[in-house]
């Protein structure tokens, strides 16, 4: 053995390797246990197949109907039976097709007012958690001063000036319910702002677009998923009130909102089902969005 060198014996044998942390495991894994306590919560359970028969009834439309539900004319206002489990309306079309067909604009609709309400949300609820200050000021007051005002009149007015068209529904939707979210999202921007990873980026020298965009976002996430999937109820619940008053979805769309505007008035003569089942699917649809929200909320904050 030559001077200077050392005899491995005498240093022993190297140490073993230690576990490396998996991060990306270890979301995968959170994840699944996330999923396995939501398909435990009956609520989830229930809401969702609620929104999956909806779901279908709106991608199927007038293929799955059992008759045609804008131009199939029967005896007009018979009330349920055999033939028509719903009964028929005013003109003899079949109640049960046209509540079924009904599911289509608005659930085209809502979703995507839904998804640009968080999208707007997220982006103005970062910025104002996220800079604080004279930013946080500004923009809070504007936000409270449309939170002031009830929703659907803000998009009668709006719905007024500029059409009722179906995008112009969609947007006015999405807008309205931005500043909702931009609260909830600024409220936990703030939190996650002071936090080590945070403080860890900014000491990294990273920009502000990037701390708010790939460190806060990510993490917010959770809460962006409860408010989404909320936020589909209420346009639901929206977009049918404005087509009740006329100024949402129009004619010949067998919309639930429209239908309801239609056909209310019989109630005083007895013919109370063209009205009850377009009304119970409206509030089937927004009770089983908040069933499925409530959920993710339930097992996000467990």
């Amino acid at each position: 053995m030559s001077v200077g060198s050392v005899d491995p014996q005498v240093l022993g044998p190297e140490p073993a390797a230690g576990p490396v942390f998996d991060a990306r495991g270890e979301r995968r894994l959170a994840s699944r246990e996330r999923l396995r306590l939501l398909l435990r919560r009956p609520g989830f359970i229930v809401g969702s197949l609620i929104l999956l028969f909806w779901l279908t009834c709106a991608v199927g439309g007038d293929n799955i109907t059992p008759l045609d539900p804008l131009n199939d004319f029967d005896v007009s206002l018979q009330p349920p039976s055999a033939d028509h489990l719903f009964g028929t309306d005013q003109l003899g079309r079949d109640v049960l097709s046209r509540v079924m067909a009904g599911a289509r604009d608005v659930l085209i609709a809502a979703p995507i007012a839904a998804v640009l309400s968080v999208a707007m949300g997220a982006m103005l609820g970062t910025i104002m958690g996220y800079y604080r200050g004279w930013v946080d000021e500004v923009l809070s007051r504007i936000i409270e001063a449309f939170l002031s005002i009830p929703v659907v009149l803000i998009a009668l007015l709006i719905v007024s000036a500029l059409g009722a068209s179906g995008v112009i529904v969609i947007g006015t939707v999405a807008v309205l319910f931005t500043p909702i979210v931009a609260r909830t999202v600024r409220a936990a921007t703030l939190a996650e702002a002071q936090l080590d990873y945070v403080t860890a980026a900014r000491l990294r020298g990273e920009s502000g677009l990037f701390v708010m965009t790939r460190e806060i976002l990510p993490n917010v996430s959770g809460t962006l998923i409860v408010e989404f999937t909320v936020r589909v109820g209420y346009a639901v619940f929206t977009i049918s009130t404005l087509s009740f008053l006329g100024a949402g979805i129009q004619p010949p769309s067998p919309d639930w909102g429209l239908t309801i505007s239609d056909t209310y008035r019989l109630i005083q003569a007895s013919f109370w089902w063209p009205t009850l089942f377009p009304a119970l699917a409206i509030a089937s649809l927004v009770i089983a969005t908040n069933l499925v929200a409530d959920s993710i909320d339930t097992v996000r904050q467990a």
